[in-house]
């Protein structure tokens, strides 16, 4: 048996939170509903493949940390200034809601308090109350310790082109337009920074996006090609705006902007690591 601490990380996508806790030496086993594989990008610990409604807390009163990432698009649209989006019903909360059950039945299951930390939209605030802190646009939830990191706001790169790549990007040539070594730690840090707008979608990543440019993530007319009539290619540089909603290259996108910066998630892990615990 592993005398390393243990995060469950419900919500989990690609595993941002879980690469923070891995590194910072805990044990990981993610929770989602479907398994996000896209080329070499994967969830990098144990992955059970789950509807997190179904789980009862009970199952994790041996775990020292609680992190999740529920799903923000329903949030994020109603943060749209579209007239559809503002006559939505209230989004359902379930799912968001979960994650605090869960740490109730695990509190209770384990006899202490196990901490949870929920990161979402800045759009959620209206429909969950508001949130306790911000990384950039990632916001959170929960037991969020008092002290927490300068954050850093994302940038714009001098030279960026249409051809630049994040740098996760299997297709990214070093060096091109972007110089991580030279632009410093707050272009690395913000490089996964979704849009400070509410939406999902990231500055970095869409240069239709950003202050004083499209700060709601909007589609732009007369930046792509015939394909689209003008009206979107550029809404993902990488041309995923292309396909479908569920095309795998949408459904990457998606995931890759959603994963938790890393020096965020290992703050959280080493705030939270146990006194009992060896290095």
């Amino acid at each position: 048996m592993s005398n390393k601490p243990l995060m469950i990380d419900l919500y989990c996508g690609l595993g941002g939170w879980a690469s923070g806790g891995l590194a910072e030496g805990y044990d990981v086993i993610g929770f989602d509903i479907t398994q996000h594989v896209y080329g070499e990008h994967r969830y990098p610990a144990q992955l059970v493949v789950q509807d997190v409604l179904t789980l009862h807390g009970s199952q994790f009163k041996t775990a020292d940390l609680i992190v999740a990432s529920p799903p923000c698009q329903g949030y994020s649209y109603r943060a749209m200034p579209w007239k559809r989006a503002k006559v939505l019903p209230p989004p359902c909360n379930a799912l968001f809601e979960s994650c605090f059950r869960i740490q109730r039945e695990a509190c209770a299951a384990a006899g202490r308090h196990i901490p949870l930390i929920i990161e979402n939209v800045r759009g959620a605030q209206p429909w969950v109350g508001r949130a306790r802190w911000n990384y950039g646009s990632f916001y959170l939830w929960g037991d969020v310790p008092a002290l927490m990191p300068v954050t850093f706001k994302a940038v714009k790169v001098p030279g960026m082109g249409a051809g630049w790549k994040h740098p996760d990007d299997p297709r990214h040539v070093p060096g091109l337009a972007f110089n991580p070594a030279a632009q410093g730690q707050a272009v690395r840090d913000a490089r996964a920074t979704k849009n400070a707008g509410g939406s999902w979608f990231n500055v970095a990543h869409n240069t239709t996006s950003g202050k004083g440019r499209n700060p709601d993530g909007r589609k732009q007319p007369g930046i792509s090609g015939p394909r689209n009539n003008g009206l979107g290619d550029a809404w993902f540089q990488d041309g995923a705006a292309a396909h479908g909603s569920k095309s795998p290259a949408r459904k990457m996108a998606s995931a890759m902007i959603a994963k938790i910066p890393e020096p965020l998630a290992r703050y959280i892990a080493r705030t939270y690591w146990p006194a009992e615990a060896s290095r």
